[in-house]
């Protein structure tokens, strides 16, 4: 029988074996994850084919981006007038890029011009990027100095906001960002992950408010309509109403993160309906979810939505 995640109002029948990869093609560190406008899932992942698309019935499309393979960490698609966009985070090469569908490099992010938070190039690690509806988009320095660096639409610096510590509008490992458009006018969403909570903040890095409760270490956010989805590394997958109240959880997983040899735990100790490290996830235009974890294998769960 099928297995089924969630609550009354959110259910799901887990797909097994989902995605489908030709030879050749094995996934690394499974971290981003995307879906296009024509519900085709884009996995972000560290191997030598870090982009690897395939339609929604887990079939191989496409894959590119070797140049990624040692630090492909967030992914984030961007329609901008009817063209899709990708902005690609990567650890290893301490940048953020802006490239096509293809692959075809617009511009490069490197370490911003700041000699009092980053006294070197490689102290600049982005995680996560999110574009605003004026084109503006904020750079997330989850491991490296913690910032979110926020520039316009051609890549030109306009402000950072945040800073180590445990107060208002400071960070620790801000690890993902979303501009939420939910409200009367967008706000920016901050994964404050290493704080285990989210800091709200107004498009131009004044805090707002803090997000405390049903989180443990939050990684970044999905928009569905009213709804925000949030990969929870401590193994689940969070589910906010607009008022970010909790709907459900799924996958919950307690005491996972303990297990030896976390997060690359034994293949006869994981359970498919039950997350690892859920690093990021994205829904498409059924309420289908694609979870990605936080694996040396790569792990990619596909949650059909039933109601």
């Amino acid at each position: 029988m099928a297995i089924t995640l969630g609550s009354n109002t959110h259910q799901y029948e887990l797909v097994e074996g989902w995605a489908k990869l030709p030879e050749g093609v094995t996934l690394g560190y499974t971290h981003g994850v995307e879906i296009d406008s024509k519900d085709n899932v884009i996995v972000f992942n560290q191997s030598k084919d870090a982009i690897i698309f395939f339609d929604s019935e887990g079939n191989y499309i496409k894959s590119w981006g070797a140049e990624y393979e040692e630090g492909a960490h967030g992914l984030y698609l961007s329609n901008e007038g009817g063209v899709e966009y990708l902005y690609l985070s990567d650890n290893n090469l301490h940048t953020v890029t802006k490239t096509t569908l293809d692959g075809e490099v617009l511009f490069t992010i490197t370490t911003p011009d700041l000699p009092l938070v980053y006294q070197s190039a490689d102290q600049f690690v982005p995680t996560d990027v999110a574009v605003a509806p004026n084109g503006d988009f904020y750079v997330a320095d989850g491991y490296g100095q913690p910032w979110v660096h926020q520039y316009n639409n051609t890549g030109e610096y306009l402000r950072s906001f945040g800073g180590f510590g445990d107060g208002k509008g400071q960070l620790n490992c801000p690890h993902g960002v979303w501009v939420d458009t939910r409200g009367d006018s967008p706000v920016l969403l901050v994964a404050d992950r290493g704080n285990h909570r989210i800091q709200i903040f107004t498009l131009d890095g004044e805090h707002l408010d803090f997000v405390t409760e049903d989180l443990i270490q939050p990684c970044c956010f999905y928009q569905h309509g009213d709804e925000i989805y949030i990969p929870d590394l401590s193994s689940r997958v969070t589910i906010f109403d607009k008022n970010n109240t909790l709907i459900t959880h799924l996958g919950d997983n307690p005491g996972c993160c303990n297990w030896s040899g976390y997060p690359n735990i034994a293949h006869d100790k994981r359970q498919s309906d039950k997350f690892i490290s859920p690093h990021a996830l994205a829904v498409d235009s059924t309420g289908d979810i694609y979870v990605v974890e936080w694996v040396e294998d790569g792990r990619i769960t596909k949650l059909k939505r039933k109601n």
